[in-house]
């Protein structure tokens, strides 16, 4: 079977890959929004072995890492190659606020759930004022002591 190669294919197939990594950080295309009193990151992770998933924070920074192996027998003849295989990370800066030892994560359908509470320091709270009822109590120092009470 002969096959036909068109360099200028090849390399707009090459430049294409490149953007399109560039626009989806290598593969790991995310989605965070918040819910309530916590974030939710969602992060596409097709194909990858959930064993390969390692999750971590260090100084503010989240960082997410797998991998994708690449699926191959001895007698495969590849027509199309597209699905990026590898190691792949990602890291996040993350903002004051937020409850960094409490994340939790799942894995699953290919999606890598992680979820971020927000630190109770950062929740809104109100401050009761307090107050007594009845009386009033006015000191001074000058020469003299002075008191008055209602």
């Amino acid at each position: 079977m002969a096959t036909y190669w068109d360099p200028f294919q090849e390399m707009d197939r090459m430049l294409s890959s490149l953007v399109s990594t560039a626009r989806h950080s290598g593969g790991m295309p995310m989605d965070l929004f918040r819910t309530g009193d916590h974030y939710v990151l969602a992060m596409d992770l097709p194909g990858v072995d959930p064993g390969t998933i390692d999750i971590s924070v260090e100084d503010r920074t989240l960082t997410v890492r797998c991998e994708r192996t690449q699926r191959s027998g001895d007698e495969a003849q590849w027509l199309v190659r597209e699905r990026p295989t590898g190691t792949f990370a990602r890291q996040l800066a993350m903002g004051r606020g937020l409850a960094l030892d409490d994340i939790s994560a799942s894995y699953a359908d290919g999606v890598l759930s992680l979820t971020i509470p927000v630190s109770e320091e950062a929740k809104p709270h109100k401050i009761e004022v307090a107050h007594e009822v009845g009386k009033t109590s006015i000191e001074g120092s000058s020469k003299g002591h002075h008191t008055i009470e209602s």
